[in-house]
Parts: structure tokens; sequence; C-alpha cells
């Protein structure tokens, strides 16, 4: 995508990408449409400047796509920011161009700034990746979230970006400089050499194949249903056949398999009767999870 120099800012990891840009375009009583489940500082920083969320749910029936309809109704002359994470967090689902394009009509046609949180772009096993940024009317409303903690490997490096318009970046310049200062130089340096190395195609492939184990295995538990996701590293798995509560499963699983899972309900009210699953680890320790959460879903189906 075109993009100069001047309109990315460096910060501290990508988080702050979420906060300056709620910060700069949100104030007391606006609306910030965003998606749930979804990662949950999106609703935290818009209440904490005072703006009201309006969540679009990510329903299983549509893969955790966007209700386009329910979209379309919720903007309103209050809206002054649209939240997209594609491929999402905690879900795995993955907007296909048919929403891209709809979203950013819509966006485009009533003036609407959309950030694009597309921190795991790299992460895609099925179907094509679609950056609103690249839509008719979009380049100069879209703020790109992008950092290098997935694609690289670099939890806790803290190293992100983002891609802005050149109106907002002065103004996200000076709240990243009257707050972080700067992102630590050799950090940078690692993300030069970063750039400069082996990309994410071997592990990629290999993240696709953990998937596949975790989700074949998750499909064989009683009480579990769980889709194949496209994208990031993540499985939402439905327990509702389970008859508990998210919260409660995912404590039963921690204090008696030793197996760590985050209630779908911490990402949004629309992800109770989910769990969230990350594949980022071996094999073999995917495989010993399963093994060890089967006598717990057992338990809850006697």
């Amino acid at each position: 995508m075109p993009v100069s120099p001047e309109q990315v800012v460096v910060t501290p990891g990508a988080k702050p990408i979420m906060f300056f840009t709620i910060m700069a375009l949100v104030g007391p009583g606006d609306e910030v449409i965003h998606p749930n489940p979804g990662f949950p500082i999106y609703e935290s920083v818009v209440n904490f400047v005072g703006g009201t969320p309006v969540p679009i749910p990510l329903t299983e029936s549509s893969e955790f796509g966007f209700d386009l309809d329910l979209f379309e109704k919720s903007v309103s002359p209050r809206t002054k920011l649209i939240i997209i994470n594609s491929p999402a967090n905690p879900t795995g689902g993955v907007l296909d161009r048919a929403q891209i394009d709809r979203i950013a009509a819509i966006a485009a046609a009533k003036n609407i700034p959309v950030m694009s949180d597309e921190i795991y772009r790299q992460f895609l096993y099925e179907g094509e990746f679609v950056s609103i940024y690249n839509r008719p009317g979009m380049a100069e409303r879209t703020i790109i979230l992008d950092g290098f903690s997935k694609s690289y490997a670099m939890t806790g490096w803290r190293l992100g970006y983002g891609v802005f318009p050149a109106p907002l970046v002065e103004h996200i310049t000076r709240l990243m400089v009257n707050s972080a200062s700067c992102t630590a130089s050799f950090v940078q340096l690692a993300g030069i050499a970063a750039l400069q190395g082996e990309q994410a195609g071997r592990m990629v492939a290999e993240f696709k194949r953990r998937r596949d184990i975790l989700v074949d295995g998750l499909n064989t538990l009683p009480g579990v249903t769980c889709l194949r996701p496209r994208g990031a590293f993540y499985v939402f798995p439905n327990i509702t056949g389970t008859k508990r509560s998210s919260s409660e499963v995912a404590e039963r699983l921690l204090n008696e398999a030793g197996v760590a899972a985050l209630s779908g309900a911490a990402f949004g009210a629309h992800g109770e009767g989910y769990l969230r699953f990350s594949y980022a680890s071996s094999e073999a320790n995917l495989k010993k999870a399963l093994e060890r959460m089967r006598p717990v879903f057992e338990s809850f189906a006697r």
C-alpha cells in the first residue's frame, strides 16, 4: 500500500495506537462502533474518554463476521469512529471483501474514520486479506494499527506503529512524545532486523497445522463445538453444551486440568458461551491440553 514515512507513528507496542486514536477522535457522548466479542481495550478506552461504545455482535452463524445490517442501523450522527479487527482476536474470524466494501462505503459516505486493527494480517489460512485502507475514499479516513509482536514473535519487546491520515499525525505524535517519549532505540534496531530477516511464512504454516490439531481435538470433547478459524492464532469454541458459564468452565479447566483458557465473556457480552484458546504453543502441549481437558468436560456431561 502506498504509505509515506510521514504517515507512520512508531510506539512502544500497538496498544498506544488504540489509546491515542480514541483520545484524539472521541469525546464525551461520542459513539464508537466496535466488534463484540472483541479485544477488550477498544471498549475500555472508549469508556475512559467518556464516549459511548456501540457493540456489533460477531456471531458464530456468520463465522464471526460483522452483522452488517445492524452495523448500518447503528451508525448515527454521533458516530466518531468505527473499529474493525481482521483477522480477529478472540474469534479468528476474517472480514471478507464484500463485508469490507460495505463498511467502507458507509464510512466514506458519512465521513467517519475507521481504525483497522491489522496486527494478525500475516496469520491468514484461507481466503485473502483485504485492508479497508485500499477501498475507495478510505486512505484519508483509515488508521492502520499494526505491530511486531505477532508476525515476528516479539511479544514483550513492545514495538508497534500506526499509519495515519496526514492531518492526524501531528496530534498523535504529540500524544506519543508527551507520554512515552519514544520507543527504545535498541528495540527499533531489533525491528529492522526482523523486517530484513526471515518472514512469517514457515511460522504461519506451522500455526495452521496446530490450529487443525486443536480444532479437531476440541470437536471430540463432550459439550464442545468449534469452528475452524480462518485467521489469527486463536480458537473460539462454543461450550453452551456444557450448560455452564464461560467463566466457570475456564476456572475448572485451570484448576482441575492445568489448562489456561479465557472466558469468552472477557471479550464482551456476546462472547458468553465460548472460550478462547491460543495455539501459540507446541504440538506436544496442545495434545497434552486436550487430554487433560477431557475429564473435565466429561464431568459436565454426567
